[in-house]
């Protein structure tokens, strides 16, 4: 590897080698090193490529889609698809992410039969929670449909009948997340599925579909039952090769009354990260519905960074916290949150220089929303500041905290969205969650301090202490 790395540095321009040897240094030191930090990091690292690659498929399945229906048709289509996804994503009570919590435990005791019944067990509540869920919606459509503008009805109707999947797809995430498997964790949802997407309505439309919304939720759809019941089969036959054909010991009541509060605190997070399309979509027409999401969706190119470490961060600080020290904790989440700040800011500068060619992708009335991502990169640099602060208390039992820090950082988001929105257009949105991702990112700083002792910040420097995290 060393004779490796003093090629590349040999290679570069002689102004570039320093620093350029220092990161190919530490890039090999990550890639070679042993121990949880260095499994934390290269999952992070494989996290991080996935989601550069998915986020580039993101936003040009977008670009495509826009395009293919303009922005009307396409702004119908991203507000009823973000609001399956959403409740799609509730719809598995926190289960993907109990699984985060307990199987490492289980796997550093030798408890298989935990293991396979903690796994079983998540796949099966998905599948059924997300049913009821869809029965529920197909209830409320009847009883309220004449409610809703027309436009919404037919998509909304197609869309529910994904969200048994989306349930499915999150349980099978978490699943691969818990064993360090990045690829098989992430790529079916941000990679797969989005490449489907497009195919399926390209196709659609060869075959005579019209350019519109209808004809993408048909093909997001067929998209998200091909890509969960392969992710499915994949991770079934991984798990068996792990951890074999055996008993299987089930506690659901104890993984329930983990997964629960997750679910709360989760569910009050993404319906956070979410409700300014939804709020915008109540409030406004297509036309603007597509100029903010496509706003979003290109700042999304930052965000996902924050997603990137918290896929890593969640087993690693469940791990020290149970073999740790409380040094090792705050050492972890300190470099967590670094991990997060600094290519927050350096991809979201470089967007922006780039903001209204990016737009224009899309079609030339979405330059209307580049002051959007302006205002979008200020609030998530914010809650880049505190990491994956959320994950940390959630692996650390204090999931309970977290919700009534969720429900004021939520109330604060609808609040802002409803008073700006119907004065200041998608602009007062913008500036909306920005200032809901600065309240969160406060309520996490402080949440975090008073619940472990940690001054989590990504300027800050670990403490000395060396408390047992068992103690």
């Amino acid at each position: 590897m060393m004779a490796v790395i003093e090629t590349a540095e040999k290679l570069l321009p002689a102004g570039l080698r320093p620093a350029g040897g220092r990161v190919l240094r530490t890039l090999a030191t990550i890639l070679t090193e042993s121990g949880e930090k260095a499994v934390a990091r290269r999952m992070a690292l494989t996290a991080f490529a996935i989601r550069i690659v998915s986020a580039a498929l993101a936003f040009l399945s977008q670009i495509a889609l826009a395009r293919l229906m303009g922005e009307y048709e396409y702004g119908i289509f991203v507000f009823v698809w973000v609001l399956i996804v959403v409740f799609g994503d509730l719809s598995c009570l926190g289960f993907h992410t109990a699984i985060v919590r307990f199987l490492p435990h289980y796997r550093a005791s030798g408890a298989y039969d935990e293991i396979r019944g903690l796994t079983g067990t998540a796949r099966l509540f998905a599948l059924l929670s997300g049913t009821v869920v869809l029965v529920l919606g197909l209830i409320g459509l009847h009883l309220f449909g004449g409610r809703i503008e027309s436009y919404y009805l037919v998509p909304i109707f197609l869309g529910l009948f994904a969200l048994p999947m989306i349930a499915l797809g999150d349980v099978l995430e978490g699943t691969s997340r818990a064993n360090h498997w990045p690829v098989m964790a992430l790529s079916p949802v941000y990679i797969v599925r989005p490449i489907l997407i497009i195919a399926f309505m390209l196709v659609a439309i060869r075959l005579g579909a019209e350019h519109t919304a209808v004809s993408a939720m048909k093909a997001a759809l067929a998209a998200t039952y091909v890509t969960a019941v392969g992710q499915y089969i994949a991770t079934l036959l991984r798990l068996r090769r792990h951890y074999h054909a055996g008993a299987s010991k089930v506690d659901f009541l104890a993984w329930l009354g983990v997964a629960f509060p997750i679910f709360v605190i989760e569910g009050v997070s993404f319906l956070l990260t979410n409700s300014d399309v939804v709020i915008v979509g109540i409030f406004l027409d297509p036309h603007e519905v597509a100029i903010y999401f496509a706003a979003a969706k290109t700042m999304a190119l930052v965000h996902f960074i924050n997603f990137s470490v918290k896929a890593a961060s969640g087993p690693r600080f469940s791990s020290i916290i149970a073999e740790g020290t409380r040094e090792q904790l705050e050492a972890a989440a300190i470099d967590a949150a670094k991990w997060t700040f600094w290519p927050a800011l350096g991809i979201g500068l470089a967007v922006l220089a780039a903001g209204n060619l990016l737009l224009s992708l899309f079609g030339d009335a979405f330059t209307a929303g580049y002051m959007l991502m302006v205002i979008l990169l200020a609030g998530i640099l914010a809650k880049a500041l505190v990491g994956p602060a959320e994950t940390l208390l959630m692996m650390a039992g204090k999931q309970n905290i977290c919700v009534l820090l969720y429900a004021v950082a939520l109330t604060a988001s609808i609040t802002f969205n409803v008073l700006l929105i119907p004065n200041l257009g998608i602009e007062g949105a913008a500036i909306a969650t920005a200032s809901a991702m600065g309240v969160e990112a406060i309520l996490l700083h402080l949440a975090v301090r008073g619940a472990l002792g940690i001054t989590l910040f990504a300027f800050a420097k670990p403490a000395a202490a060396k408390t047992d995290m068992k103690a």
